[in-house]
């Protein structure tokens, strides 16, 4: 049965094969159903059920949602494409067989259409060397994105040392977190002894 894993620094939603590697994801709570997904999320803020809806892709963007129920039952069916997109075996792209969501129905309110005014804080382009959204200072997602950045890039088995993740759990941060939730691109190469090497621009 499919166990999905969400990540309470980052938010971040993966799907897993087997309990096991759920159980191998640092800083996780698990949940297979969205009965149990509901029960989790019974004490979440309602700013978070709408960030991690919206983090999900093929989504459209909301600003609040009707009730809690509306929040979990389009939260549960966002993820179910993640169960098309668990990493293969051979270390491909993750994210290649992503299916897009369907938009949500009309009892989630749309967000609020721009504004003529000056562009926010939010609005504007990060400057280069500031901290990505969801990246703490001093966290693995941090870590793992200034190894990303430093010349030559990093390794699959660099990356698994120092953050005590497994294989899929590397592959599955790549994709939903550093591509997807960050909106960096991730290049992808095979190194000089045949090990994949990761980078992103700077």
């Amino acid at each position: 049965m499919i166990t999905f894993t969400i990540e309470n620094e980052t938010n971040n939603i993966m799907a897993h094969v087997t309990a096991q590697d759920a159980e191998a994801v640092p800083n996780a709570e698990r949940f297979r159903n969205q009965a149990t997904l509901a029960k989790l999320a019974a004490d979440w803020p309602a700013a978070r059920l709408v960030e991690i809806y919206n983090s999900q892709t093929g989504v459209s963007p909301v600003t609040k949602f009707r009730d809690r129920a509306t929040a979990v039952g389009r939260i549960w069916k966002a993820i179910q494409s993640l169960r098309k997109a668990l990493p293969d075996p051979v270390d491909a792209q993750p994210d290649a067989t992503a299916t897009p969501v369907a938009p949500p129905l009309a009892d989630v309110a749309p967000a609020e259409p721009p504004s003529g005014r000056k562009a926010t804080r939010r609005e504007k382009a990060p400057k280069a060397d500031t901290q990505p959204k969801g990246a703490r200072e001093g966290s693995k997602t941090a870590l793992v994105l200034d190894l990303l950045k430093r010349q030559g890039g990093v390794t699959s088995q660099e990356l698994m040392t120092v953050t005590g993740w497994q294989a899929h759990s590397v592959r599955g941060f790549l994709s939903g977190t550093v591509t997807k939730k960050l909106g960096l691109k991730l290049v992808s190469a095979k190194g000089e002894n045949g090990g994949r090497c990761y980078s992103i621009g700077a």
